[in-house]
């Protein structure tokens, strides 16, 4: 395999997939676009995913410690107004809630992934015929894929600090 330009009478993937065309060979660069575009689509409703059900997993959770919170905040205010102690009632942080997602949502959760890896090599297999029409679209897709899909606010800590998870782009997904 040696890096070319070819774009009529090329072939990727089988023989059905052959450009005898500078047409068809142009709807195959529109095509890897947009697989690419999809790639970055998959990654992203991966996230979202599991943003949507670590918040089901929470809300039931926020709206009991909030009434127990207030309860707790008044028990101390009362016990501690009658007394002449300086000592105050600490309050101990809580400790992270582990979840893990019921077996549906894990199923989902695993669909989703195969799909991103399934595309991940198509795409990975389509660079290595070292076409550079079809990597330079695998770019261009990545670019907007990413411009779309990757466009989300951050949450940002007091120390002005980034709260990101590191999302390193590794091989194949």
């Amino acid at each position: 395999m040696l890096w070319n330009w070819y774009t009529v009478d090329s072939c990727f993937i089988s023989k059905t997939w052959h450009n005898t065309s500078k047409g068809m060979f142009a709807s195959s660069c529109i095509g890897v676009v947009l697989l690419v575009i999809a790639l970055e689509f998959l990654r992203r409703a991966g996230k979202e995913y599991d943003r949507f059900i670590v918040a089901q997993f929470a809300k039931p959770l926020s709206s009991s410690n909030h009434v127990g919170s207030s309860a707790s905040s008044d028990f101390d205010h009362h016990k501690n107004s009658g007394t002449t102690s300086t000592a105050t009632a600490a309050h101990v942080p809580a400790s992270p809630q582990r979840f893990r997602p019921s077996i549906v949502q894990q199923a989902i959760r695993a669909l989703l992934h195969m799909l991103q890896f399934a595309v991940a090599y198509f795409v990975m297999l389509l660079a290595m015929y070292y076409n550079g029409y079809m990597i330079i679209c695998i770019f261009i897709g990545a670019f907007i894929g990413y411009f779309i899909f990757g466009y989300e606010s951050f949450a940002v800590n007091q120390a002005g600090q980034d709260r990101l998870q590191p999302n390193a782009t590794v091989c194949c997904g």
